[in-house]
């Protein structure tokens, strides 16, 4: 891995006018994530006759992506939810100048002596799964039910009516694959062609939405306690189900549907989220989400394996979803279609 030590500890200096004798330690990349290069480390310094010690994290741009994100939007989302006592790192410094780490890059505090959870695993939390999921759910609520405006999430967002929410979204994805599939995707044009015909209803408001609320994107440490809600880079204005469906997708149930991310009682998860929220879940808008999210989760798994087979990345995080993902949400995606096309005959 490339010595990228000293030249933190030279931009550190340069935002920090107050500190001197800036140092950087064990540096090290944490593994997994698909949208950035993750990285932690200790910075020490001396300000005020004091000897300062803080451990961070940097997120950088990487050569190459599993989807396209934007970093500052991932940034302000920690700045405008940091405040609010939601769990969050503090979001420190956004750098957009490639002369200090070649590649847009961020930095926020570290939070330390935490876990996360694997999503490909049948008890991720073990007697802990309750309270975890209790607190993940409640959670989820207060992000739909904080205002976007007025914490600041919405900043240089483009304002979304109620009722575009579905086709922007399902627009994006479907772009996706168009421009990525490799082979031929019968399953997700089908499932493509039943959400196009069959739009929902619009949301009660247009909310904050983290894109990827699932298990293995939060922190929680050893009595049980979410500390840190992570990857917020595909966050963005629109329907709050859109989370509730991610969240509750049967790729992070691993084979336990009616326990989603294998915490709480999905009846439980979603009377939770109602009321943190202040939303009632419309069963026919949260059947769309469901169906929608699959196909999402297919685009991204598709998205993988162009990177991979392409030699854009050699990273084997993309390489796996590409054959273990995309072949669960080609199967829950045939599954719901079968049940819809029953559904529609009876």
């Amino acid at each position: 891995m490339e010595d990228i030590a000293p030249r933190i500890a030279a931009y550190l200096e340069h935002r920090m006018p107050a500190a001197s004798n800036v140092e950087v330690s064990g540096v090290s990349r944490i593994p997994g994530g698909a949208s950035r290069e993750t990285y932690r480390f200790v910075a020490t310094w001396e300000e005020g006759g004091k000897q300062m010690r803080r451990p961070l994290i940097l997120r950088r741009d990487p050569v190459a992506s599993l989807i396209e994100t934007e970093r500052d939007v991932e940034f302000n989302a920690y700045r405008a939810f940091h405040p609010t006592g939601l769990p969050v790192p503090e979001p420190l410094f956004l750098e957009t100048d490639l002369k200090w780490l070649d590649r847009p890059f961020f930095v926020m505090e570290q939070i330390e002596n935490c876990q996360a959870g694997s999503p490909f695993n049948a008890t991720p939390y073990g007697p802990l799964g309750d309270k975890i999921g209790a607190q993940f759910w409640t959670h989820l609520g207060r992000i739909a039910a904080a205002d976007p405006a007025k914490t600041g999430f919405s900043v240089n967002m483009e304002a979304v009516a109620p009722e575009a929410c579905w086709k922007i979204e399902l627009d994006k994805w479907e772009k996706v694959i168009d421009e990525d599939e490799l082979v031929p995707q019968p399953v997700a044009r089908a499932a493509i062609r039943w959400l196009r015909r069959n739009p929902p209803p619009p949301p009660p408001r247009v909310t904050a939405v983290h894109g990827d609320y699932r298990t293995g994107n939060f922190l929680f440490d050893g009595e049980g306690e979410i500390r840190a809600i992570l990857d917020w880079e595909m966050c963005h204005l629109g329907d709050p189900l859109e989370d509730v469906a991610w969240a509750a997708d049967p790729l992070w149930a691993f084979q336990q549907t009616e326990r989603p991310g294998g915490m709480i009682a999905r009846a439980d998860a979603f009377r939770l989220w109602e009321e943190a929220s202040g939303m009632k879940i419309d069963p026919v808008r949260l059947r769309w989400w469901e169906v929608f999210n699959s196909l999402k989760g297919l685009a991204i798994w598709i998205s993988s394996g162009k990177e991979y087979q392409s030699g854009a990345s050699s990273d084997p995080i993309l390489a796996f979803p590409s054959w273990y993902c995309t072949d669960v949400h080609n199967r829950v995606l045939a599954h719901r279609l079968a049940a819809l096309s029953k559904e529609a005959r009876s």
